[in-house]
């Protein structure tokens, strides 16, 4: 897998900072308030092991799987609801925590979803953030970990057809991967 890599933008140890620098600040955001932190499945997954392990809160967690990329490069604009959450949501501080924010659609849908259901607030916890493949300029995550170029990644749960998630870090995929 390694050899698949162009260029190692993350090391394991930078996102580990990032991780302990986001969670130090969501811990004074939801000081006394037992939010429910919702990964947004499947990239997410080792961000937010991660993060939680940095919150000194109470806090319930849960799960969300959606899809707009259907194993391509590229949204395809069109979102479906795979899993959604065990809990109600109603009158609960929500914190949506996910791998990357590019178009931005993914990040309305679920937003829209929880305030149409009665949540309190929603906030959302990004690793990354790619503004150069913003579709939807107003929707912007409110905690970021990182800025990143408008290449393909993988690594740290981020895939290219279910592979690559593994990776300890997040790299630039060489496009002969999966241009042809």
């Amino acid at each position: 897998m390694n050899d698949d890599i162009q260029t190692v933008l993350y090391s394991e140890a930078t996102i580990q900072a990032a991780c302990e620098r986001l969670g130090k600040q969501l811990t004074q955001v939801y000081r006394g308030k037992n939010p429910l932190v919702i990964c947004v499945l499947k990239g997410a997954v080792p961000f937010m092991a991660d993060l939680i392990k940095q919150m000194d809160i109470y806090m319930d967690i849960d799960f969300i799987d959606v899809s707009s990329y259907h194993g391509g490069t590229q949204s395809t604009g069109a979102i479906e609801l795979v899993k959604d959450v065990d809990q109600d949501v109603s009158g609960r501080e929500i914190l949506l925590v996910d791998d990357i924010v590019d178009t931005g659609r993914t990040l309305a849908y679920l937003k829209d979803l929880f305030q149409d259901r009665g949540a309190s607030s929603v906030r959302v916890c990004m690793l990354m953030d790619k503004p150069e493949a913003r579709q939807m300029a107003e929707m912007q995550a409110d905690y970021v970990g990182f800025n990143v170029p408008n290449e393909f990644l993988v690594g740290y749960g981020l895939d290219y057809q279910g592979k690559y998630r593994n990776l300890p870090y997040v790299g630039i995929l060489k496009p002969e991967i999966y241009q042809g």
